[in-house]
Formats: C-alpha cells, structure tokens, sequence
C-alpha cells in the first residue's frame, strides 16, 4: 500500500502486486499450450477411438455435468446432498414424456414427440422448477438433518417413478427420445459436411458441448460476487449473514440450479441409453456422485470432471480390458466390487491426507504451485499469502499490527507523511 498526498487532503492508495492480479482467461503461454494438446488428444480420439471407447466416454461426460452439479451444491455452498439420483430421474423422465413416441396402445406410456431442442432444457427445468418447490422447506434445515431430507426425496422418487406407468412405464422400464436434428437422428450414421460419423460420435459431439457450456457456467459462478456468497455460506453462515450475505437466497439458487444441471444430465443420460427402469434413480447412484466430488475435488469445476472418471469410467476400463482374472464359483471379485472398494479406499486416503482431492494433489505438486503457510511465516511476519478461486489473496494477523502498550497509534506503521 502506498500513502500519497494531495493538495488539501490526504488519500491512500493500494496497488496490487502482479501475482494478486485475477488471471486473464488462457492468457499465459501455458495455458494456450495445454489447450492445444487438449484440442489434439480430442481430435485424435474422435477419429481413432472405438464405439466401446466412445460407449465409456459418452457416460463420463454425462456423469461430469452430474458431478457438477452437486459440486455447485455441496462443494461451493456446503449443503448436504443425497437426492440428486432423484433430480436426475425427473430429467430423464420429463424427457421422455415430452421427446417419446405417442402411444400405439391403451397401456403405452405417453410421449408427445417433440424435438431434442424443447424436451432437453425442459428437463432442466422441470428438475428446477420441483427443486424451487422443495427448496424452501428443505434449506430451513442445514447438515446431517439436510441430508436425511434429501435421501427421503430418492425413496419418494422410487415409489413414484414405479407407480406412474403413464410415464415411467412401471418397474419394467420404457424406451427413451432419441435426439434429431433435422433429417437425422443421433442413434444411426449419419454424414456431416461429406464426414460420416457414427452414432457414439455424434452423441460424443452433443454430450461435450453440453459439458463446456455446463462447466464454463459454473467456474463463471464461482468467480463471481455470487459465488464469493456461497463460500461465505459454506465456511461460516453467521459471518456471512453478518457481512449482509442473504443466507435464503444463496442456498436456494444453488439448490435450483443444482437441480437444473441435474435434469439436463438425467435426460441425456436416458436419451444415450434408450431404456432405462425405475431402480437405476437409486441411493447408490447419488452416493457414486458424492465419491465423485471428494475424490476429484471439492468445489472445483476440474475436479468435478476427473471424480467422475475415476468412479464412472475406471470400471467400464477394467472390464473393457479385463483386467481382473475371471472368478470361478461364488468367491470371485467383479468388476462392481472393485469399484465400491477402490473409491470406498480413495475417499478415507483423499479425507486424510489430501482434502482437495485429485485436482488439489495435482496443484500442490506442480512447478510453482501452492504452498500452505502459516500465519507468521513466510515473507512478512504475520502474513499469509493462499489462493481462493485463483487469485491470490493475504490474510494478515491484525494482532501483530495492534499498538503495544505505551505505544501511540501509527507511531510504528507507515502511513502517510
């Protein structure tokens, strides 16, 4: 901080170091070489990968707009979340309820056949629109009780989604809209500007965007004054209701948007694998996503994306490879097993030794990356330099800067002269 004086009064003036400085997107040299060698690897897969390989990717991306969307819950504003396996069905089914083929008899479910450009955001909707309405009772609650208020939402929604055979099509399941643009539909080949793509690349394509704009959106959030709120929230609720933060209002726009993402990620999940019964919206699958966001990372949108690879695609890779022995009689271990065991075991290592999970273990260990400090340490005694959403920030212990006794105030500072 630097004092200057002007003519008839005297004012302070703060420059920020270079470091302090919030990052320009993809400005440094860096980040424009990371970008090219990621655009490479996805054209390179996109022409070389297999329908398998599209098969395992296609479900992990559609797993990480999930995971992003309890992220932006749990992770950014810390509410407890179970439900979001129920969030996902309503997705899915509203999907299938506006996108499905009509009825060609008494005791098929309903489908009104409209196009992937209104059944798709609908879904979202519809899941945001049920969230709103549960929301203002459900947020009255915070923690462990919060998360027992959600868990009940995935028993009601089972029972629901097994009864309601107009829509669900009962426990035995139904078959689901298929996205079509114009002439053509994603689940056949097709060609585009003379190249033909296969029905695992165009969904590939479709799947991708979603993801891009779902994760720009929530690390644009995250940056902004609203997202400053939800970590106010999440870190401290009396603080943050003291700085003049509307606790209500946070926590229901995470709650509504989180549900949001999760519907859109319900109905392409569906739409990708055509049939679908009511016991898939289960317990497990929301606790898979809760695994996600603790083994990737909490509260970071690259975080959300590597969870969901390894507790959604690390199976599908160990049975593609088969990597395990097959099992003779009742005493061998499937690939399911070894799934519940290797992120069961991941989520006590990354809870002990590294809370930020993958992303954060990845930070911490690269050229230059953070380091922790403690207060009293480091360059300036009594100053601490972290990182908060990227940029960096100083956290000063004020009692190293109070007035001793029989000292005057300013005496020892530098201040204006």
């Amino acid at each position: 901080m630097i004092a200057t004086k002007e003519p008839g009064r005297s004012r302070l003036r703060q420059e920020l170091p270079r470091e302090a400085e919030p990052p320009h997107l993809l400005g440094s040299l860096a980040r424009w070489l990371w970008l090219g060698v990621g655009v490479l690897a996805l054209l390179l897969f996109f022409s070389l990968a297999s329908d398998d390989w599209f098969t395992i990717v296609n479900y992990c991306l559609i797993a990480a707009i999930a995971t992003l969307a309890l992220n932006l819950l749990s992770g950014y504003t810390g509410q407890i979340s179970l439900g979001l396996a129920f969030f996902m069905g309503l997705g899915g089914y509203t999907a299938a309820l506006l996108g499905g083929n009509p009825p060609a008899g008494p005791l098929d479910p309903w489908g009104l056949g409209l196009p992937v450009f209104i059944w798709l955001p609908a879904a979202g909707l519809v899941a945001a629109l049920v969230g709103a309405l549960i929301g203002p009772s459900a947020l009255r609650l915070r923690g462990f009780y919060l998360g027992i208020v959600t868990l009940a939402l995935v028993f009601i929604g089972n029972y629901l989604f097994r009864n309601l055979n107009f829509i669900t099509g009962g426990p035995q399941g139904r078959n689901f809209p298929v996205p079509a643009f114009g002439g053509f539909s994603l689940d056949q080949q097709n060609s585009i500007l003379g190249v033909a793509l296969t029905s695992g690349q165009q969904y590939f394509l479709l799947i991708l965007v979603v993801l891009l704009l779902s994760a720009l959106f929530v690390y644009n959030l995250s940056r902004s004054r609203v997202g400053r709120a939800m970590r106010a929230v999440r870190d401290h609720e009396v603080g943050a209701a003291i700085m003049g933060v509307n606790l209500f209002e946070v926590k229901m726009g995470a709650f509504v948007l989180s549900s949001f993402l999760a519907g859109v990620a319900g109905a392409l999940y569906v739409s990708y694998a055509r049939y679908v019964i009511p016991d898939y919206w289960s317990l497990s699958l929301s606790i898979q996503f809760v695994a996600a966001i603790i083994i990737g990372g909490i509260a970071d949108v690259w975080g959300s994306i590597l969870g969901a690879a390894f507790v959604f695609a690390l199976p599908q890779v160990i049975d593609y490879f088969s990597l395990l022995p097959p099992s003779t009689g009742g005493g061998g271990l499937s690939s399911g097993d070894l799934n519940a065991l290797l992120y069961g075991l991941l989520i006590i290592v990354f809870l002990l030794f590294e809370p930020g999970g993958v992303i954060g273990l990845v930070r911490r260990l690269r050229p230059g990356g953070p380091r922790p400090q403690r207060l009293g340490t480091g360059a300036s005694a009594g100053a601490a330099t972290v990182k908060e959403g990227g940029e960096s920030i100083e956290v000063v212990d004020l009692q190293q800067h109070l007035p001793g006794p029989g000292e005057e105030r300013g005496s020892s500072g530098t201040g204006a002269s």
